[in-house]
């Protein structure tokens, strides 16, 4: 069973959203085990890296969202957030979660579906 992203929608700017990427605990699905993203891609753009959030809870953040967004996490490390305040119209793109693969070659893996982002006046 794939997580379930959810919580974009359309905002103005400077509004806040908060997505959530959610397995379900029923599932044994255990979301970060080696580490979660998040990702966004823009119309006509290229899938870009937003967030990342290690297992051992280090965060990195792509320079254009650092101080606006938050990367976290629940205590059962089953369900990944992204706080996004003080949103901007370049903000607006569909928002993917990735889950790090355990083995080499490490890369990111798209989970579950995406889920749309709007800001705009």
């Amino acid at each position: 069973v794939q997580p379930v992203v959810s919580g974009g929608g359309s905002v103005l700017p400077g509004g806040s959203l908060k997505l959530s990427c959610a397995a379900s605990e029923y599932s044994g699905y255990l979301l970060n085990t080696c580490g979660m993203a998040w990702y966004r891609q823009a119309p006509g753009k290229e899938r870009e890296l937003v967030a990342r959030l290690t297992a051992e809870g280090t965060t990195t953040y792509t320079e254009s969202v650092e101080g606006r967004f938050t990367i976290s996490q629940n205590d059962n490390k089953n369900e990944l957030y992204l706080q996004m305040n003080n949103l901007k119209p370049e903000d607006t793109a569909t928002y993917y979660c990735a889950k790090r693969t355990c083995r080499v070659p490490y890369k990111d893996e798209i989970v579950g579906q995406g889920t749309q982002v709007a800001v705009s006046s």
